[in-house]
C-alpha cells in the first residue's frame, strides 16, 4: 500500500492565458465515454442552479412584501442586480476554468493566489454548501409532492431518504449515466419555465388566480418608502438563486476532452438560461401584480396566471417537483471531485482520491449520501429547518474566488487585465456584502451552525495534513532510502487443527522465512484437553518438520497469548523480521462468511495492536465445484 504523500495533482495553464490548455485537443481520450459533453454537463451539474428559479424570486418577493405593494415594485430592479452579479460570476468562473482545468474552483484559485489556509476556508464553505444543497433540494422536492398529496406528509422523511438512495445509486453508476437520466427532467423544467415567461408576456392580466384563492396574504402593511437595508436583504435572499453556478468549475475533470472548453460552454449556457428565467419571472411578477400568499409558491401563481388552472399548470408543478428533488445531483457531480483534490493535497484521507471503473469518486459519493441522510433525519424532512443554513457557504466561496482572481490578474497582467480585475473586484464586493448580510440576518435562525462548522472543518483539514506530514517524515518520503538488506526471517503460523489449510500455510511459511514456528493456544479446561492431546498426537504422526509450540490461556483468550508470544520473539531476535502468517478459508458464497468463527481477524487485530510484526493473511479459496 502506498501513501503518495507528495502528490498534489494540480496542473494548470500558463497564467493569464485566455484559452484552456486543451482547447486544441480533438482526439478522444481513454475513458471519455464515462465523461460529460457540454449538454450532459448541464443536466449533471446545473440542476441546483436551474431549480433555484423555483425559490430565488420567491425569496426576493417575501422580503420586499414587508413593505407592502410598494415594496414589491422593486422586485425587477433587485433581480436585475442579481442577474448582473450572475453575469460577473459566469465570466469569472469561465476564466477560472481556463486557468484551473484540474477543477477545484475557488479552492484551486485560493490555493495558488491566497495561501493554503484561505483555500481551506473556501473548500470548507463549498463542502457545507454542497451537503446542504442535497438536503434542501430533496426536502423541497418532497414538499412539492406532499403539497399535492397531503396524505404523504407523515412519510416525508422516508420519501426523502428514498429519493436520496435513488440519486446516490445513479451517481455510483457514473457521472454520464446520471446526466443521461436527468437530461429529460431538466429539459422539461427549462421548457416549462420559458413557456410560462413567453405566454405570460402576451397576457394583459392573469388567466387564473385559482391557486392563490382562499390563502392568506403574506403582504405587509402599505409603505411609501423602501430602505436600503430592505433592498440589501432582498438582494441577499435572492442570491440563493446563484447556488450551483460554481459546480461546473469544480468538476472540470468530469468533462470530455477538450474538458476546459466544454466546461466553459456549459458555464455560459447555464448563466444564460438562469438569467433569462430569473428576469422573465420577475417581469411577470410585476406585470400580474402578484402578491405572496401562504401555502402557494410564487412559481405556482405565475404558472396559474400564464396558463390557467389546467393540465399545463400541473406539468409545471410536476416538473418543478422532480427537478427540485433531483437538484441534489449537482452536489454529487461537484463535491467528490473537490474532495479528491483535497485528498491529493493531503487534507482529506487519500481514499477520496480513488476512482472506480466508471470514473466515479465512489467514496466521496457515499460519504456525501451518508451525511445528507443524517441531515434529512435531523431536520425531519422539513425544508424550513435547513434553508437558513443555505447559500452562506457558496457566497463565501464566491468571494474568495473573486479576490483570488483579482490577485491572479494583478500578478500576471495580460492584455486588458485592469478591466478583468475590476470586474472580479466588483463581484467580490457584492458577494462579500451578501455573505455578511445573509449570515447576520439568519444567524439566530440557524446560520450560527455554519459559523461554527466552518472553522471546525478547516481544523479537521489541518489535522489530517499534519498526520500525513508526520507519516511522510517517518517514511522519509522524497529521500533516497538505504539499499535493501537481507535479514533473518521468522514466520509464526497459528494452528488450531490439522487440515489441508494447515499444510498450505506451513508450505507458504517455509518459502517465506528462514525459520517457521507453529503455535497453538490451549486451554486447561477438561473439555479442551482431549482436543489438545489429539492435536499433539496427530502432529507427531504427521511430522511436518516444524515444531509445534503450545501456549496455555487460562481465560480462553486467543489474541493476547499469541501477541505476547510474538512480542517475546521480537525481543529475543531484535535483528530478525517476524511475520505472522494467518491461514483462513474464503467460502464460495458471500453468505457463508457468516458461518466463519473470525479467529483470523481476532489474531490479526491483537498482533497489529501489540506488536510491530508483519501480518500476512493466507486465504484458502473454497470453490463452488469443490476443487
Amino acid at each position: 500500500m502506498s501513501i503518495d504523500m507528495g502528490k498534489t495533482g494540480t496542473a494548470g495553464q500558463a497564467p493569464g492565458t485566455e484559452e484552456p490548455p486543451d482547447a486544441g485537443v480533438c482526439a478522444p481520450a481513454p475513458g471519455d465515454r464515462h465523461r460529460l459533453t457540454a449538454l450532459q454537463g448541464l443536466a449533471a451539474l446545473s440542476l441546483d442552479a436551474m431549480a433555484s428559479v423555483a425559490y430565488g424570486p420567491e425569496s426576493i418577493v417575501l422580503v420586499l412584501a414587508a413593505a407592502g405593494a410598494y415594496g414589491l415594485g422593486f422586485t425587477l430592479p433587485v433581480t436585475l442586480a442579481i442577474a448582473a452579479l450572475l453575469a460577473v460570476l459566469v465570466a469569472s468562473y469561465r476564466q477560472v476554468i481556463a486557468a484551473f482545468p484540474d477543477g477545484g474552483g475557488s479552492y484551486a484559485v485560493a490555493k495558488r493566489h491566497l495561501g493554503r489556509r484561505t483555500s481551506l476556508v473556501a473548500a470548507a464553505s463549498l463542502i457545507l454548501d454542497y451537503v446542504l444543497n442535497v438536503a434542501v433540494s430533496v426536502t423541497a422536492g418532497v414538499a412539492a409532492l406532499t403539497s399535492a398529496f397531503p396524505a404523504l406528509y407523515g412519510e416525508r422523511v422516508w420519501i426523502c431518504l428514498g429519493i436520496l438512495v435513488l440519486v446516490t445509486g445513479v451517481n455510483l453508476r457514473g457521472v454520464v449515466e446520471s446526466a443521461n437520466a436527468f437530461l429529460v427532467p431538466t429539459a422539461v423544467f427549462v421548457g416549462s419555465i420559458l413557456a410560462v415567461v413567453v405566454v405570460g408576456l402576451f397576457r394583459d392580466a392573469p388567466v387564473s388566480t385559482a391557486s392563490a384563492t382562499g390563502h392568506a396574504s403574506a403582504l405587509g402593511d402599505g409603505a411609501t418608502t423602501v430602505g436600503a437595508l430592505l433592498l440589501l436583504k432582498a438582494f441577499a435572499a435572492g442570491c440563493s438563486a446563484l447556488t450551483g453556478v460554481e459546480a461546473v468549475a469544480n468538476a472540470v475533470p468530469s468533462f470530455r476532452a477538450p474538458a476546459a472548453r466544454r466546461a466553459q460552454r456549459t458555464e455560459v449556457a447555464l448563466g444564460a438560461l438562469l438569467g433569462v428565467m430569473l428576469i422573465g419571472l420577475s417581469i411577470l411578477i410585476g406585470r400580474f401584480h402578484l402578491q405572496p400568499v401562504e401555502g402557494v409558491t410564487v412559481l405556482a401563481q405565475l404558472a396559474d396566471a400564464s396558463f390557467g388552472h389546467n393540465a399545463a399548470f400541473y406539468v409545471v408543478q410536476f416538473a418543478t417537483m422532480v427537478l427540485l428533488a433531483l437538484a441534489a445531483n449537482t452536489s454529487f457531480g461537484g463535491l467528490p471531485v473537490l474532495m479528491s483534490l483535497l485528498a491529493r493535497d493531503n487534507h482529506l484521507p487519500h481514499v477520496f482520491a480513488l476512482k472506480a471503473d466508471r470514473q466515479v469518486h465512489r467514496h466521496g459519493v457515499i460519504w456525501l449520501a451518508l451525511v445528507s441522510a443524517l441531515l434529512l433525519v435531523f431536520s425531519g424532512g422539513d425544508t424550513n429547518t435547513l434553508v437558513p443554513l443555505f447559500a452562506i457557504g457558496v457566497l463565501i466561496g464566491f468571494t474568495i474566488c473573486q479576490v483570488g482572481m483579482v490577485r491572479h490578474w494583478y500578478g500576471e497582467r495580460p492584455r486588458g487585465w485592469q478591466a478583468k480585475a475590476a470586474l472580479n473586484g466588483f463581484g467580490a464586493l457584492l458577494t462579500g456584502v451578501s455573505a455578511v448580510v445573509v449570515t447576520a440576518t439568519k444567524f439566530t435562525e440557524g446560520a450560527w451552525l455554519i459559523v461554527l462548522a466552518l472553522p471546525l472543518l478547516v481544523l479537521g483539514f489541518e489535522k489530517v495534513h499534519r498526520a500525513y506530514t508526520e507519516i511522510g517524515e517517518r517514511l522519509e518520503l522524497g529521500r533516497i532510502p538505504q539499499p535493501p538488506q537481507r535479514s533473518r526471517s521468522v514466520v509464526v503460523v497459528p494452528v488450531s487443527g490439522l487440515s489441508r489449510l494447515t499444510s498450505q500455510a506451513l508450505t507458504a511459511a517455509r518459502s517465506l522465512g528462514d525459520e517457521v514456528l507453529a503455535v497453538t493456544v490451549t486451554h486447561p479446561a477438561p473439555e479442551d484437553r482431549q482436543a489438545t492431546e489429539a492435536l499433539r498426537r496427530d502432529w507427531e504422526l504427521w511430522k511436518p518438520g516444524v515444531e509445534l509450540t503450545e501456549l496455555s490461556s487460562e481465560t480462553r483468550s486467543l489474541g493476547r497469548p499469541l501477541s505476547a508470544y510474538v512480542r517475546r520473539l521480537t525481543q529475543a531476535y531484535p535483528e530478525a523480521q517476524v511475520t505472522v502468517l494467518i491461514p483462513e478459508t474464503e467460502p464460495a458464497h458471500l453468505w457463508q462468511r457468516l458461518l466463519q468463527n473470525q479467529r483470523g481477524s481476532v489474531v490479526a487485530h491483537a498482533v497489529r495492536r501489540d506488536t510491530d510484526a508483519v501480518i500476512c493473511r493466507l486465504r484458502f479459496r473454497i470453490t463452488a465445484d469443490g476443487r
